[in-house]
């Protein structure tokens, strides 16, 4: 069985993550009864420079319970920074990551279905929703306008995929050739040369807390999309990210 780590970006997650982080540790559990994955396996929070008593909570929750790891980032390195950071420090310690924000929109049962076509041989799984009923009028417009045009210029993006993924280690691998200080994700995975398969969920309300995306944020992510189709990968890969202030393993 392979061990997975279950990389979560926190940023001022305060509000949210005492109620999540049970979520989590049972899915972990779950997912280690299925046969699917091995007792070795961990959930990542990395902190993203919180001003809030996140990094707390994730110190007394790897207190209590080892199946719990931190890095904490500083100063706030922004989401895929953070997600990013994660996957890198998961990289030489799991088998497999899957990336999920600690909100819990994505759902978390459709990790099962990641696993079981990793096991079918696909390095990559990306979470795809399987609709946006709960998205204004204005959003899925937005959001359907977004994907075509970064299409266009070359990002070659999944659509309704964000950053709900599985990425094996030699995904990873693969991934860690790419130095960008501001990284896109989402457009970065496509351009793996890798094979990637798709699972579908539905998207639901956050837990508690509210959206760390503001629309400064969102238009900084959507020209981050145009440059990333010029991204090009190194011969080594990246260099340990110096902002990570903190480890707890």
């Amino acid at each position: 069985m392979e061990c997975l780590y279950i990389v979560v970006p926190c940023y001022n997650e305060e509000e949210c993550l005492p109620k999540t982080a049970p979520v989590f540790r049972q899915k972990l559990a779950d997912l280690v009864q299925a046969g699917l994955i091995s007792p070795e396996s961990r959930i990542l929070l990395v902190d993203d420079g919180s001003a809030d008593s996140t990094w707390e909570i994730i110190r007394s929750l790897h207190g209590e319970d080892s199946a719990f790891s931190g890095l904490r980032l500083r100063p706030n390195r922004g989401h895929q920074n953070a997600v990013m950071a994660g996957l890198m420090e998961a990289r030489t310690r799991a088998d497999v990551t899957i990336s999920i924000d600690a909100d819990l929109q994505d759902d978390i049962n459709a990790m099962d279905v990641m696993l079981k076509k990793h096991a079918e041989g696909f390095p990559i799984v990306c979470g795809v929703r399987s609709r946006r009923d709960t998205d204004s009028f204005l959003k899925r417009f937005t959001a359907q306008s977004y994907y075509k045009i970064m299409n266009l210029f070359g990002a070659k993006l999944i659509f309704d995929h964000a950053d709900f993924r599985l990425m094996d280690r030699t995904a990873l691998d693969a991934l860690a050739l790419y130095h960008d200080e501001d990284p896109f994700l989402r457009g970065l995975t496509t351009r793996l040369g890798l094979p990637i398969a798709t699972a579908e969920y539905a998207r639901t309300l956050r837990v508690a807390g509210e959206s760390k995306y503001t629309l400064k944020k969102m238009i900084k992510l959507a020209v981050r999309g145009f440059t990333c189709a010029r991204c090009k990968p190194k011969d080594t890969p990246r260099p340990p990210d110096p902002h990570i202030a903190e480890r707890l393993f």
